[in-house]
């Protein structure tokens, strides 16, 4: 997934779910997966939303959201629009992001219907169109961009019957692109994805401890680029997936999952977790999972950068993490060890290009510690999150960190409300990485710190009518997060948001 094309204010929420996802997703959920969810909500209901920004480079957002519901029908629509000049400069360096422009629109529509008791269909669906250009590195390189357009559509059948939960989904997804290596230049390069996708997902309910849940899944594929190559793939899926809650204090999962594909040989792939309550306040989880990944159509046919003679990836995963909860603060510290054979990465090639290719054996050790608090104290609310990730992601031939992998990551914020008052702040160390393979010292991203902060005020009913404040690398720091390509210093933007 692209995630240029992806506004968050198409979407209900979003969820992050770490580690890998293999047996629940299939083979793109190799190191974890996100979830893009739009739920539809039953019962009496009638409000819509509007939110409109502008701020530093010419930059605007509009956003526009509607839910509609009965008893037995529920609507949600909503539309985005987002443009930027995208032309900062850096006043440390000569870098100007010439050629950086942006624009995209973005529609969705959610929809459902209970029929009988017990039976609810659903349709989702969702169009994007886009275009942006690619900043140069040096005044002498040829303008280029990139336009690209999706549609989604999903129809979702579920019927519940006692201990059974049926659902039954069809999704059809289109995708295509077009890149222009000089926009003076009518000529373009493109490439077409229509994916095909049909799911059957069964779920009993033996007792109220144990949940059995089957999956069957078939997708095709079939793509095209301009130098005329045409590609079909077929992939047929089989999970079987249970649940046991052993006891209040202890419960497991254990999958399965079988992929048969007419392009490569999938392994049988499995995961087990589990999970031990201590006390109410301190738990243990531990997970392990084999992992499976399939080149995509874009690893291996992009137009003058894939590569067809990609292998797949397998890789097996361990967790063991804890999690403890002390009056308004909790603490979480995750561990995990990854072994990858065969791991698809794109790296950087002459010229800034990246290209992909496979790196023979990776291992991968890491640290996950999260803490987060809040209290309220009358009137008054305060939070606080802070997050630290320590990664060694190293080739294990040569023994060489990955390329453009930190080892060391800080995320941290604070929140304080007060009334009708809210301030945020938020901040973001990430290490220095290696550009090149041989961990060339010379060759680095230098480490940066960057800060966020945004003040809002609600007039009226909370949420109602807001008008807030971002301020965007308060400090004016210069850092660049790819070798050459600076990024934005101080910047602000103003929002408005408006719920009737």
């Amino acid at each position: 997934m692209d995630f240029n094309t992806i506004s968050g204010s198409d979407f209900n929420t979003i969820v992050v779910r770490g580690g890998g996802g293999s047996v629940l997703y299939g083979s793109s959920a190799i190191g974890g997966a996100i979830s893009l969810n739009n739920e539809v909500v039953f019962g009496k209901s009638l409000s819509q939303s509007v939110r409109a920004a502008y701020g530093s480079f010419n930059t605007a957002a509009l956003a526009y959201r509607l839910q509609f519901g009965t008893k037995k029908f529920s609507l949600q629509t909503g539309f985005s629009a987002n443009a930027s000049s995208n032309d900062y400069r850096n006043a440390g360096h000569t870098f100007e992001n010439r050629n950086g422009q942006f624009r995209n629109l973005g529609f969705n529509a959610n929809a459902g219907y209970q029929f009988g008791a017990n039976d609810f269909i659903k349709f989702h669906t969702r169009l994007y169109e886009g275009g942006r250009h690619f900043a140069l590195i040096s005044p002498s390189d040829s303008k280029t961009k990139y336009r690209d357009s999706n549609s989604w559509y999903l129809l979702e059948w579920d019927h519940f019957a006692g201990r059974f939960i049926s659902r039954s989904k069809i999704a059809l997804l289109r995708e295509h692109y077009q890149y222009y290596e000089d926009i003076q230049n009518a000529d373009y390069t493109f490439g077409k994805l229509n994916t095909l996708n049909g799911r059957y997902d069964l779920t009993f309910n033996l007792n109220e401890k144990i949940r059995l849940n089957g999956i069957a899944d078939f997708t095709q594929h079939a793509g095209w680029v301009s130098s005329l190559v045409s590609q079909k793939r077929q992939i047929a899926s089989g999970s079987l997936l249970l649940a046991h809650r052993i006891s209040e204090r202890l419960q497991y999962e254990l999958g399965f999952r079988k992929e048969i594909t007419d392009n490569y040989d999938s392994p049988l792939l499995f995961s087990f977790g589990t999970l031990y309550r201590i006390s109410e306040k301190y738990k243990l989880k531990g997970n392990v999972s084999k992992n499976f990944r399939i080149p995509t159509f874009n690893d291996l046919y992009w137009d003058g950068l894939g590569n067809p003679d990609l292998h797949p990836e397998t890789a097996v995963q361990v967790e063991i993490g804890q999690e403890i909860t002390v009056g308004h603060c909790s603490l979480s510290i995750t561990a995990y060890h990854s072994d990858i054979q065969d791991m698809i990465r794109w790296v950087p090639r002459a010229g800034g290009v990246f290209s992909p290719e496979n790196t023979d054996k990776v291992k991968i050790n890491g640290i996950e510690t999260a803490c987060r608090w809040n209290t309220k104290i009358n009137t008054h609310t305060l939070e606080a999150n802070l997050l630290y990730a320590y990664n060694q992601s190293e080739n294990a031939v040569t023994g060489k960190q990955l390329v453009y992998v930190p080892f060391h990551k800080i995320t941290a914020s604070a929140g304080y409300g007060f009334r009708r008052w809210s301030f945020t702040v938020q901040h973001l160390f990430t290490d220095k990485v290696y550009t090149q393979t041989d961990n060339n010292p010379a060759r680095i991203v230098p480490y940066y710190n960057v800060t966020d902060a945004a003040l809002a005020y609600d007039f009226g009913r909370k949420d109602h009518l807001k008008l807030g404040c971002h301020v965007r690398n308060l400090w004016n720091e210069n850092y660049q997060s790819v070798e050459g390509r600076y990024m934005p210093q101080r910047n602000i933007d103003l929002y408005l948001t408006l719920k009737f």
